[in-house]
């Protein structure tokens, strides 16, 4: 588990190597990441885009913006916390992740939250974040 916070949002990431979607035999490995928001913040808070960084252990790197997660743009009150799960093909077996979320709050100001970088690795390898 990988954890950050900024501004008050804490950010909780478990990734999870699955097998059953992978084919290493083709340069296909995938993995499904477990993402936790909460708002330790007094105030109400929307996330409205989300931003990515993935690198394979190639270096080749790849960006992934867009509006919110999974379709939705969650609003988050004092204590709420909102969790989903999303996943992540790489060509190689094992790389990384790290990005920010950008909320907005009540009074329409806009600020990043930082994602943790975590590891892809292949289960059995030794965790590496370069």
């Amino acid at each position: 588990m990988y954890q950050a916070e900024t501004n008050s949002i804490r950010i909780e990431v478990t990734p999870q190597y699955v097998e059953g979607r992978s084919d290493p035999s083709r340069s296909r490995f995938f993995w499904a990441y477990r993402v936790v928001i909460e708002n330790a913040r007094e105030d109400t808070v929307q996330l409205v885009s989300r931003y990515w960084q993935i690198t394979d252990s190639l270096g080749k790197v790849e960006e992934v913006r867009g509006a919110g997660v999974i379709g939705e743009q969650p609003v988050l009150g004092p204590g709420d916390r909102f969790e989903y799960t999303s996943g992540c093909p790489l060509p190689t077996p094992s790389g990384f992740m790290r990005g920010s979320y950008t909320f907005v709050d009540e009074t329409g100001d806009r600020f990043e939250a930082v994602i943790p970088a975590f590891s892809l690795d292949l289960p059995g390898m030794q965790h590496v974040i370069n």
